[in-house]
């Protein structure tokens, strides 16, 4: 398809074709597989709009748009996704970080102005949150746990790529690797929320994602429940539990929150005015 035209052409055609494919973003997605290609940085693009490609990057470009077209995110295609502008790897054994994590980023760090002590990340996948968390505060002690030894493994590569070195990963099941009588001053948790019948999962980028990571039962809030039971253990006085949710759940995340003895409950909106994170504080 690529071989003979030119940048500009190349871009249209890509774009028109993604969007019939059903791809929420195809110019952005065309640009940014023509960059892989391309091994070159987005102001390529718009300087040198009538250069043709040769037919090695013709051929690969075509490879990784048939990629696209099937369906797989660009992050998985690329192996690469940016979150709180930090290069993470990424790969099929965890979720893809999103924009709206940032807003559960930036409320922690709020809240962790507030209390000194350890933060924790539960669910780290990737490390994106953790990472991001700990980048911000180099002072303070992160730790990140996940079931798939897998995403521990990604995310430990991460922290060494970023050179971030106040994080550790550990793998187990939520609290379980947490060392006995280890508190912390913040809990943050992107768990398994969504209901195993939710049309959405058949839809899109989260085809490709592991359902583990995606699906609880008891209509999606079976980890959140989990979590929040047992998050007063390992909670300093005056310490703040988050979670990023699903954008109707956050009545029946703050009725959990509130049922386990957490005050100050509230839920907060992400970029597109969508509620998103529940928070709340413990006393014992």
């Amino acid at each position: 398809m690529s071989l003979g035209m030119s940048i500009e052409a190349m871009l249209k055609r890509a774009s028109l074709v993604l969007s019939e494919s059903g791809s929420d973003s195809p110019s952005l997605d065309a640009a940014v597989l023509l960059c892989h290609a391309l091994e070159k940085p987005r102001s390529y693009l718009l300087t040198w709009p009538e250069k043709e490609l040769t037919t090695e990057q013709a051929t690969q470009f075509d490879a990784l748009m048939a990629r696209r077209i099937a369906g797989e995110p660009v992050a998985y295609i690329l192996g690469e996704r940016e979150f709180w502008s930090l290069p993470l790897n990424v790969a099929p054994s965890t979720l893809i970080p999103r924009p709206d994590t940032e807003r559960l980023v930036e409320l922690a760090l709020d809240k962790a102005m507030l209390i000194d002590g350890d933060l924790l990340d539960l669910g780290t996948g990737t490390g994106a949150i953790a990472l991001a968390l700990a980048s911000e505060l180099p002072k303070r002690q992160l730790q990140g746990v996940d079931f798939q030894q897998e995403a521990v493994e990604l995310a430990n590569s991460n922290a060494d790529k970023l050179s971030i070195r106040n994080v550790r990963f550990a793998q187990g099941s939520w609290f379980a690797p947490i060392d006995h009588g280890h508190k912390f001053a913040i809990i943050v948790s992107n768990p398994p929320y969504i209901d195993e019948n939710d049309p959405h999962l058949s839809q899109g980028d989260v085809r490709f994602e592991p359902s583990s990571a995606l699906v609880a039962e008891n209509n999606g809030l079976a980890d959140i429940e989990t979590i929040t039971a047992a998050a007063p253990s390992y909670l300093l006085d005056g310490g703040w539990l988050l979670f990023e949710h699903g954008f109707e759940q956050g009545g029946a995340v703050r009725r959990i929150m509130e049922h386990h003895g957490f005050t100050d409950v509230t839920t907060e909106k992400d970029y597109g005015n969508n509620d998103r994170v529940t928070l709340g504080k413990w006393h014992p």
